[in-house]
């Protein structure tokens, strides 16, 4: 199966579940998350429909994004976790941060964009684990977050982004989500836009619980190349 032949396939279960949960195909967006992939096979995808591609590591995507200049109307969101001193890169390669998580990355997206003379749109990422070490911010200091972030000029708040915990079943999967869901209706109205939950082996779980953007690689690309 080629990569057209799995667009089409991701595509066709996304309008199943969005009927599903009553809403039209064209209200989710499909991120293609092209971590690890060459770009040829972006282009491949791109040429297959796709028109978001998310993307792990900055610098990745910094050389991913020369090589495909052609691609104009691409939008870049960053999925990954994000060092503030790369910030400056960030802003300069990505059209969307899904991944803010602190006030300190906040701050520095914030003064790069600025200087860059530029407004980043930013996604906070909750953590549904809880465990130390993983990146996002905990559900309950996210109206704190979103209040920070939307003192600091070159941001544009757009809503939130959620991982479920691996390997907890269906039902706790929704429920996860619809967590999220929650706390994604409880932000100032000019905050919401984007509610980023599902990957390839969740999406349509998340698409029933609200989301309206989910990130896809594996069941697009396959199994990701190995990387030395």
């Amino acid at each position: 199966m080629n990569i057209a032949d799995r667009v089409n396939m991701v595509k066709d279960q996304l309008a199943r579940a969005a009927e599903s949960s009553g809403r039209t195909p064209d209200s989710v967006q499909l991120v293609a998350v092209s971590k690890y992939q060459p770009a040829e096979r972006v282009l491949d995808a791109y040429n297959a429909g796709c028109r978001h591609f998310g993307e792990n590591y900055v610098q990745e995507a910094a050389n991913k994004r020369a090589l495909l200049g052609q691609l104009q109307d691409a939008t870049w969101h960053l999925i990954g976790g994000l060092q503030s001193n790369k910030s400056a890169l960030a802003v300069q390669t990505f059209d969307i941060v899904q991944t803010l998580d602190r006030p300190k990355l906040a701050s520095a997206l914030a003064a790069a964009a600025t200087a860059q003379g530029k407004v980043l749109q930013v996604v906070l990422q909750v953590d549904l684990t809880g465990a130390i070490g993983r990146s996002g911010c905990a559900p309950a200091d996210i109206p704190g977050l979103a209040e920070f972030v939307m003192q600091q000029p070159g941001l544009q708040l757009r809503g939130l982004m959620a991982m479920a915990p691996v390997g907890i079943g269906d039902v706790d999967t929704r429920k996860a989500f619809a967590s999220v869901r929650q706390l994604y209706d409880a932000l100032p109205t000019q905050c919401q836009g984007i509610l980023s939950m599902g990957m390839s082996g969740d999406f349509p779980l998340a698409i029933a619980e609200g989301a309206n953007v989910v990130r896809v690689g594996t069941a697009i690309f396959g199994e990701r190349p190995m990387v030395s």
